[in-house]
Formats: structure tokens, sequence, C-alpha cells
């Protein structure tokens, strides 16, 4: 450039401040300092606007000597424009912060240098041009040369105080920017970016609150660094926000952020996900019920936490399980109201607007725009139905747990969805651990017996006499009423034993049980016996019905049916009586022990009288191999007692002979014969059909009232179907052989 391209810039000057030697720049930069002095005291800016022109040429140059002359030269003009360095902020700053980006590490040093200088001349004034200074520096604290990154720590610091103790800077407009960074992957940047949100978030005129959601994805991306200095500092920083939070109470965008940390608390890192956790329980704890309409999605995130069992993340269970129970806690009765309109959710804010004071108006509105948000139950029950079928033991417990409390809490709108999941629950019976079967049950016992299972016209007709009422001891008399899904439930089962015989078998006495805890004993045993009389597959019928029998005479759930099946006193005894009868019929020996359950040892007798027409199988010695055994049991105690009375009960020895002589010689016949053995010989003698005696019938007045003639033909007709049954399947099995024969000739 010739000398008067360069004026006001002496010829010496120049080159002195393009020469490779520091000394001669440095002596450079001395001289335009004080000829910009001179300028500002002539007024003379025109020059000093002309003098900046060749520096921002000279910081623009191919030549990187002539680039580092020209940083230090502006640095320079600014300190000899001492205050008035913010007329001429913008032609000062850009041409450094170009530099930041040079190939020459050399060149980024001095334009960290330079910088330096002109931020500590002009302050607050580079404010406006705070978001390429960022840009710059956020690449500047990661790189490779240690003197550059030095550079720019140092002039890191002198921002950092210069915005701290500012109250016009701009943070809407810095936000993008930090929102860019924050994703960034190389640590000293991630440092460099969190430092600046925590001093941000430390100036008292600054509100981080505000802009969080706009971060905070970014932050938990930080929080999973491999370096733990920078896990620290970012958990530092989100513990500080979340006091801020707590402080604030109002005015936090919730949602905003509610959606970002259940994304989180699936992360893999324990850290984030422990962290992801305590703020929704926080959260919940600050929002209360306007946090409803993320129930969905927490729920989703948080119960497959439940299960972790390792004690590397006990700490993120701890939080899960605290977290479960906060959300459990919102569900309230008033979520089964109708859901309210757009009209009905603003009149209470405007209400609240109308007659609050102007000082909390905000807060009011805010309370009564929460008191009309409802739990979202279609949301919901679509992550359970997920959830129900996890891995996790734990996770499916914490689910059925939810369903029961949808039940309790909101009955109306659940059982509008109740198609969507019954199928489901009654899957889940096969689930192979006990604690998710038992929770199983309660949920469809509390299906069965909730009033809102009732249709419109269900509930203005009396429900069947036989569903009426429970004879739980934990229940008030008639204060149970069953609803159609009693009798879903009933045929579920049936039709889940016919397909899995094994669930039959592991799981149906459980199961049977259980459900008598929860529902009307009475009602599950006539409800099974009803359906089952109308059984076409014989086979399961009479695998069943020996099933339901074990259940009757052995099980403690049972033990109020037993007893009044035992004494026939009341109507609803007998006709329970006759109704497990006609369903008994497929199991000769099951009826039998009905009978002696009952006391109706006549019948017994003639039902014995039958058997020597009976095909007598190896499952038929079986099944009176578990009779005597029972009958050894504490359930026929008053059985064995009655023995002494021979005179008084002549058919039940009669019957108890007759089982005897059926028997081989086995176990079974040596204990019954010793049992037998000990009635008292002068009470044998005496038990003739001629002798006086108190008959029975004339204690239990409604007993006479059964038709047991009626009885014995149905028993004698279901005979009749089985060897009907057991004819067609051995002709079936000849037909097979005889097909099979035919191919292979």
């Amino acid at each position: 450039m010739v000398d008067k391209e360069c004026a006001p810039l002496t010829a010496s000057c120049v080159r002195a401040l393009v020469d490779k030697l520091y000394e001669k720049r440095k002596g450079a930069a001395l001289e335009i300092e004080r000829i910009v002095k001179e300028l500002i005291s002539a007024n003379q800016f025109d020059q000093v606007k002309k003098l900046l022109k060749v520096l921002e040429e000279f910081a623009s140059s191919q030549n990187p000597n002539t680039r580092k002359g020209g940083l230090i030269g502006l640095a320079a003009v600014a300190i000899g424009l001492g205050k008035d360095s913010c007329n001429y902020i913008a032609s000062l700053v850009r041409p450094v912060v170009l530099c930041f980006h040079d190939g020459d590490s050399r060149v980024q040093y001095y334009a960290c240098e330079a910088l330096y200088n002109i931020v500590k001349v002009a302050r607050g004034a580079i404010l406006p041009h705070f978001n390429e200074v960022f840009d710059g520096l956020s690449k500047l604290t990661a790189h490779p040369d240690q003197n550059v990154k030095n550079g720019a720590e140092l002039l890191d610091r002198l921002i950092k105080d210069i915005v701290t103790e500012s109250s016009s800077f701009d943070l809407v407009a810095f936000i993008p920017l930090l929102r860019e960074r924050i994703y960034t992957r190389n640590p000293f940047a991630r440092q460099f970016v969190v430092s600046w949100i925590e001093v941000l978030d430390a100036v008292p005129d600054i509100n981080m609150l505000v802009l969080l959601p706009e971060i905070l994805d970014g932050l938990f991306q930080i929080l999973g660094d491999t370096s733990n200095e920078i896990r620290k500092m970012c958990q530092n920083v989100l513990a500080e926000f979340l006091e801020g939070i707590r402080r604030a109470k109002q005015g936090v965008n919730y949602t905003g952020m509610t959606n970002i940390l259940i994304v989180h608390s699936q992360n893999s890192d324990d850290l984030i996900q422990y962290t992801a956790i305590l703020w929704l329980r926080e959260f919940i704890h600050l929002a209360g019920r306007s946090m409803l309409p993320h129930v969905a999605g927490i729920l989703s995130a948080v119960l497959p936490c439940l299960s972790y069992s390792d004690e590397g993340r006990k700490k993120v269970r701890e939080a899960a399980e605290g977290l479960n129970l906060a959300l459990r806690k919102l569900v309230e009765t008033q979520d089964d109201q109708p859901t309210p309109t757009v009209e009905q959710v603003s009149l209470p804010s405007q209400i609240a607007q109308h007659d609050s004071p102007s000082s909390s108006s905000q807060s009011d509105t805010i309370k009564s725009g929460s008191s009309v948000i409802q739990l979202e139950i279609p949301s919901v029950i679509k992550v359970l139905q997920r959830l129900l079928v996890h891995d996790t033991i734990q996770t499916r417990v914490a689910a059925l747990k939810w369903f029961n409390l949808l039940l309790v809490k909101t009955p109306n709108k659940t059982f509008r969805h109740i198609d969507e999941f019954f199928e489901l629950l009654m899957t889940t019976l096969a689930d192979p651990s006990d604690d998710v079967v038992l929770l199983d049950l309660e949920v469809l016992s509390q299906i069965s017996s909730n009033p809102a299972g009732f249709s419109p016209s269900d509930t203005n007709a009396e429900p069947p006499p036989s569903l009426e009422k429970s004879y739980g001891s934990d229940r008030s008399a008639g204060d149970l009423k069953l609803n159609p899904f009693f009798t879903r439930l009933m045929n579920g089962l049936i039709e889940w034993f016919k397909k899995d015989k094994q669930l039959l078998e592991d799981r149906g006495a459980f199961i049977i049980r259980q459900l008598s805890i929860y529902l009307s004993a009475e009602a599950i045993f006539r409800s099974l016996a009803e359906i089952l009389t109308e059984e076409s597959d014989i086979t399961m019928a009479s695998t069943m019905v020996q099933c339901l029998n074990t259940i009757l005479l052995t099980s403690t759930e049972i033990y109020e049916l037993r007893s009044q099946l035992k004494e026939l006193n009341t109507e609803e005894s007998c006709s329970l009586f006759c109704c497990l009868y006609k369903c008994w019929c497929h199991s000769p020996i099951s009826l039998m022990s009905l009978c002696y359950l009952t006391q109706n040892y006549a019948h017994a007798y003639r039902l014995m009288q039958i058997f020597g027409d009976l095909e007598v199988t190896v499952d038929f010695l079986k099944e009176i191999d578990k009779l005597v055994q029972l009958i050894e049991s504490p359930i026929f105690a008053y059985l064995r007692l009655q023995l002494l009375e021979a005179n008084d009960n002549p058919e039940l020895i009669k019957s108890l002979y007759g089982l005897l002589m059926i028997l081989p010689q086995s176990e079974a016949f040596k204990l019954l014969r010793y049992r037998l053995e000990c009635i008292p010989h002068i009470n044998l003698s005496l038990a003739s059909d001629n002798g006086p005696r108190k008959k029975r019938g004339e204690e239990r007045p409604l007993v006479k009232k059964i038709k047991f003639d009626k009885l014995l033909q149905h028993f004698l007709s279901v005979q009749v179907q089985h060897r009907e049954y057991k004819r067609k399947q051995v002709a079936y099995k000849i037909s097979a052989v005889k097909n099979l024969e035919a191919k292979k000739t």
C-alpha cells in the first residue's frame, strides 16, 4: 500500500506494525495510540474512521504478520479512544472476531489478546456483539494450542465480569446461540457453555427460568459426559435451577420441561435418569394436578425403573418409587366427572381475575385452571396395557395397581375402555409370578363388583339372587352386587382352563380361592357350576368338577360356604346344593363327597347302589382314594363322629362299606377298613332299616323340599352322556388307526 492509502499512519509506523518481530509491532502500537489521541483532541473523527479501515484491511490480509499488526493496531486504537471507543465498537470488534477463525494459531492468540484490550476499554459497549464473541470463544476454548486456550479463557473471564455487572444483557437474542452450542460434544466446549449458564443464572436481573426449557435438554446431555468434573459442574447448575424453581413457584413452564424430563428419565445413564426422575417428583410437588396431562408419559418412563435390583441403581429405583407414589396421589374422584368444555375451563379463570387483587390474580388463575384439569384416562390405559406385558415382575405389579386405582377413583371413565384391556387381564392369569396373578385377580374382582359395570338398563333391575350377597367375612351382608362382568369373568376362566390344562392344574385352585376372598364364594361356585353343567367337553367338565370339589372341601377361604352347605338350613343353600349337584354329576365320586358334606347320607347310599353299573376305571378308583383321604381330614370330623350314631345314620355306614367293597385292597382300603372297624359293635347291630331312628330330614325341613328323585334322574342322564362320549372317542380312535393302516398299505 502507498503512503497515501495508509494515512494517517506513517510509512515507518506501517513497516513496524507488519514486522515479524513482536517488539517492533508493539512500538508501532504505541505510536498508533498516540496518533488516535491527537486525532480525537483535534476532533478529526473522519481520520479515526479511516485509520480503522486501514487496520481492518491489515487484519484481513493474506500475510499472517500483517494480520497480527492489524490486530494489535485495533487494540491500540481502542486504548487511544478510551471511553469514546463505544462509538466505533463495530469497527473494532468485527475484524478481531473474524480472526478467531484464522488458520494460524498465533493469529488466533493475538486476536484474543486484541479483543481483551478492546473489551477492557469498551466494557458494556461490547454486549451488542456478544453473540459473535461467544460463538468464537466457544470454539477457541477447545483449541489444541494451549496458548490460544489460555488467551480465550482470559478474555472469557473479562466478558463474564462485564455481563454480570450489566443490566442490559439481551438474553432472548443469546438463547438461540446457546441452544445450538449446548449440544457440542467437545468436553472443553461443554465446560465453557455450562460455565456461562452458571454465570447468567447468578445475575439478579436475568431470569433464566423463563428460558430454561430451551436449554434443559442440552444440560441433561452434558450431564452424561465422561468427565467427572463436567458432570459435577452440570449437576450443580441443575441443582441451582431446581432450587430456583422451588423459590419461584409460578411463572415456570412445567409443561415445556416435563416432556424433556420424561425422555431423560429413560436414559441408560444412572445420573441422568435419577436427576430427571427427581425433577419430575419435584414438579408434581410444586405443580400438583396441573401435571395430570403428563401422567401417561411419566408412567411409561418410570414404572420400568421399579425393577432395578442392582445396588448401583438403587437410588434410581427409590426415586421412581417416590415418583410413582406421588402420581397416584394426584388421582382423585373428581377425575371421574364429565370432562369440562373450553367454556367451563375459562370461566373460573375469568372469575378469579375479576375477583382477586392484582398482586395475587396470577396465582389464583393458575389454581383455578388446575382445578379443572383431569386425568386423561385413555392414554393412561394404553400405557398400562403395554406395561402389563413388560419383562419385569415389579413393572407388571405396578401396572395392575394402577388399573385398580383407576377402577376405584375413576370407575365410570375407566369402564368406557374396559373392552380394551379386559381380555389382557384374563391373559395375565397365566403369568408365571404369583404376585402378578394375585393382583390381577384383585383387579378382575374390582371390575366384577364395581357399580360402574352395570349398563343403564342393568342399574334399574335387581341382580340375580345368586349374585346379590357376599358371604366373605370382611364384607357386610348384602353390600356386594356383582355386575355382568362377573359372568364374563367366570366364562373366561372356563375358556382359559379349556385352552390351558396346565393352568388349571397349576393355578386353578389358587385363582378360585383368591376370587372367593374378593367376591362371593357362593356366586363363584354357582356360576361355574351353571356353566359346566352345559359344557359339551365332558372330559374337561369332569376335571373341572374334581378341582372345584377339592377346593370346596379343603380351602379355608370357602369355610362359610362349606358350613352353609353342611347345614342346608336356608333356601339359598338348598338352591346352591341343587345347582352344584347337577354339575357334580360329571364326577360320581365328587358327587358322593358333596352328599357327605351336606349330610344327605340316604342319597349317598342310593348313588352307591348305582355305582355298580358304572365303569370302574383307574381314575375312578383314584377319586375314591382321594375321598377316603378327605374323610380322614378335619373337614369330615363331624361325619366320623356320626359313625358312633349308627342307628341314626345307617345309610352313611352302608355307603362307606360300599366304597370299601369297590376299592382294591390298597392303602386306601386299609385306611377305610380301620375307620369302619372303630364303630362300636353294639351300634352296628342297631344299624338296620327296620330299627327306630331319628330321621335327619326331620331336623332340616328345607331338605325335604329337595327333589332328590329328579336329581338322581339327572345323574343317570349325565352318566349316559359320559358313556356315549367315551364310545365316540373309542370309535374315533379305531377309525384313525384304520385310516393310518390303509395309508401305509
